[in-house]
């Protein structure tokens, strides 16, 4: 994995379409986390990103996505995803060794640039990036898509979604998400947000919230790699049972904005809820390393 610090760069071809979760998934990510971040936290990543708005991790974090499709940042395009090499739906799993490919995944890019805000070594510039990757990446790996190679991450799977032509990694990305939220705006992700934050304090995902966190360490590489590998092996997981839960023959060339949708929305939620909660702590513990 290439660090900033290097000053190299690698050519890498980005994959078609694939943004995971849409701006505005990403961004109810990042609001569910500056609800929990410590004050610490917040005070280090207002001032590193020079915002001290509410909005100063959401307004960062789609930056990933549009970077990687620049001249220097499209390197960073397989730091996206994690290409699973299972065989879904029989069977669904995450190999490290077999899954990571020599021009880096998402689980070695939380490693590495963890490792660079933890560090501070780096100019201010470099650990802006690094944070700015940081919070879109612990979005992207939440998405089941991101953490599989089957027909490049479904972007492949031609479907209809409310009679318009599109594919299954988009609908995941985008439409399904915009379903529970009711729109792909800023405002649809602060209100989503805010109906998340309700289920972790009080409602469905009270008793879960502890568990997803649990073991969570940024303290060594090993640490950081095992926290990431451990949140895509979930994601990736349901890909065998949801996203392609019947295989690949009852989604193609389906409409998939009725009873589909209705089954993935739950997923799409608890995801966003547990990624939004793991990056405030995830932050959290940065912070407290450096």
């Amino acid at each position: 994995m290439v660090r900033f610090t290097d000053l190299v760069l690698l050519s890498a071809s980005a994959l078609p379409g694939a943004m995971a979760w849409g701006a505005m998934g990403h961004e109810t990510v990042a609001y569910i986390a500056s609800n929990y971040v410590s004050s610490a936290t917040k005070s280090y990543f207002q001032g590193l990103l020079g915002d001290t708005s509410a909005d100063y991790l959401a307004s960062v974090a789609s930056w990933a996505d549009s970077y990687r499709y620049t001249t220097a940042g499209k390197f960073s395009a397989p730091y996206h995803y994690i290409d699973a090499n299972d065989n879904p739906p029989s069977s669904c799993g995450v190999t490290l060794s077999r899954d990571c490919g020599s021009e880096g995944c998402v689980v070695r890019a939380i490693q590495n640039y963890t490792s660079i805000l933890v560090a501070q070594q780096a100019s201010k510039a470099n650990l802006q990036i690094a944070a700015k990757m940081v919070i879109h990446f612990v979005g992207d790996i939440g998405q089941p898509l991101h953490c599989e190679a089957l027909e490049v991450g479904g972007n492949d799977i031609d479907v209809e979604y409310d009679g318009d032509s599109t594919n299954l990694h988009a609908i995941w990305d985008s439409q399904i998400p915009e379903s529970v939220s009711g729109g792909s705006s800023l405002s649809s992700a602060k209100s989503w947000s805010s109906t998340l934050i309700t289920k972790i304090n009080s409602g469905d995902y009270k008793s879960q919230a502890a568990s997803w966190v649990s073991g969570l360490s940024v303290g060594s590489s090993s640490d950081q790699t095992s926290s990431a590998l451990k949140w895509a092996t979930e994601s990736n997981a349901y890909v065998c049972s949801t996203v392609l839960k019947g295989g690949i023959s009852t989604v193609e060339n389906k409409e998939l904005s009725g009873q589909y949708t209705t089954t993935a929305q739950p997923v799409v939620d608890l995801q966003i809820a547990k990624q939004g909660y793991r990056l405030a702590k995830w932050l959290d513990a940065i912070v407290a390393a450096m």
